[in-house]
């Protein structure tokens, strides 16, 4: 699947989740698919099986055709996204982490990802994997970035590029929020 695809069959489990008002854990029942799979599926974090969509897809009642409809593998070749049009989303078990995705794009079997992060002080947030290579860099603030057990401290101007595959999350421990421009690389 190519990843303004994926991205937009994550979006598309979430919106019919919660109109149907379902707990992840009620979809999980439903599906078969674990709770914490379904969240990685809904935060762009993993990318579902044929048949784990499947499952999802019935569980939520949708009609395939209804579900998939609209759903483009096109590309622009030149993209400008205004900063009012940026999507905004919160992951799953944070607070305080404000996120704003204004690029996706897969480029020769691989997926860019491309958001910003508002890290507000004293946010919190279990520690997480993510199927992608992740790049960060601090535009404002510092952050602390816990990866492996290991911590690494940022400021402004600083950068980080590590295997998201290994446990890592940020704490901002700072009195102001810390910004922060993240690329994820998906392989396909």
């Amino acid at each position: 699947m190519e990843g303004v695809a994926i991205l937009e069959i994550s979006k598309r489990i979430k919106q019919y989740r919660t109109e149907k008002g379902f707990t992840l854990q009620e979809l999980a029942d439903l599906s078969g698919v674990t709770k914490g799979m379904i969240s990685q599926i809904e935060n762009g974090r993993s990318i579902p099986s044929l048949t784990v969509l499947l499952s999802i897809v019935t569980a939520l009642q949708v009609n395939l055709s209804e579900f998939f409809k609209d759903i483009s593998q096109e590309e622009e070749l030149v993209i400008i996204k205004r900063k009012d049009s940026y999507d905004q989303f919160q992951k799953e078990g944070s607070n305080g982490f404000l996120y704003e995705r204004f690029l996706t794009r897969t480029i020769k079997n691989s997926t860019v990802d491309i958001v910003f992060l508002t890290l507000e002080p004293n946010s919190y947030r279990d520690q997480v994997t993510t199927d992608a290579y992740e790049y960060k860099y601090i535009l404002s603030g510092e952050v602390d970035y816990l990866i492996a057990n290991e911590t690494y401290t940022l400021t402004e101007g600083d950068s980080l590029f590590f295997d998201g595959r290994l446990k890592h999350v940020p704490i901002n421990k700072s009195s102001k929020p810390c910004k922060m421009l993240i690329i994820y690389f998906f392989d396909n």
